[in-house]
């Protein structure tokens, strides 16, 4: 079970540091800053999840995403795109359904995205092999000191945005991608004094000496 870092607070044992969005008193958050943003994620499944919620998010506060998640997760079938991409936004349904947002242009696309990774697979490309392959499948370290001034998209989410329309996905532009590249891990874009930034940052340059051994 996963399980927060513990946090004592007598002088002589620091507390956690975090970045300011992850340092709330809403656990969820805190949970979700202290153990998924940043994590470098492998699963097809849960990348779908998350591409889907942070589309879903545009306009929003990820608080309000967050505190629907179950809803998400139980209205799209555990975000198996195999069923996802048989569902009807009315018809089955989703507008209607007051536990996700219900903005057809948003359902519709994690509909039409599930079809795209479907397609995927049947030319042999999973999910997560197609995103990895825009950073090298190697996590990208940034040294944000401020994350209010962190870029909202780079380069790399303005190609990825590109490709993915190209190939079927719906509401995928740089914005959104790049949030999902911090989501997803494929950027590490904690605060350089975040406690998460550095486990993160080991983690990717261990990575780096085990492909070169």
């Amino acid at each position: 079970m996963n399980v927060l870092p513990r946090e004592n607070h007598r002088e002589d044992c620091p507390v956690l540091h975090r970045c300011p969005w992850g340092d709330s008193e809403d656990m969820q958050m805190r949970q979700y800053h202290d153990l998924e943003w940043g994590t470098p994620l492998h699963d097809s499944r849960a990348l779908f999840e998350l591409l889907s919620l942070e589309l879903m998010q545009s306009g929003l506060s990820w608080r309000t995403i967050l505190h629907k998640r179950q809803g998400f997760i139980r209205a799209f079938h555990n975000f198996d795109p195999h069923v996802v991409m048989t569902l009807d936004a009315e018809g089955d349904g989703l507008l209607s359904d007051p536990s996700i947002i219900r903005n057809r242009r948003k359902i519709q696309a994690v509909i039409d995205n599930a079809e795209a990774i479907v397609a995927l697979e049947n030319r042999g490309i999973s999910f997560n092999e197609y995103v990895w392959q825009f950073v090298n499948h190697e996590s990208i370290t940034n040294q944000v000191t401020d994350y209010t001034q962190s870029p909202c998209q780079s380069p790399i989410s303005i190609t990825m945005s590109k490709s993915m329309k190209r190939d079927g996905f719906s509401f995928v532009g740089p914005v959104v991608v790049y949030s999902f590249m911090e989501a997803a891990g494929l950027v590490n874009d904690h605060e350089s004094s975040c406690f998460r930034w550095a486990q993160l940052a080991q983690g990717s340059q261990s990575a780096s000496q085990g492909l070169q051994a």
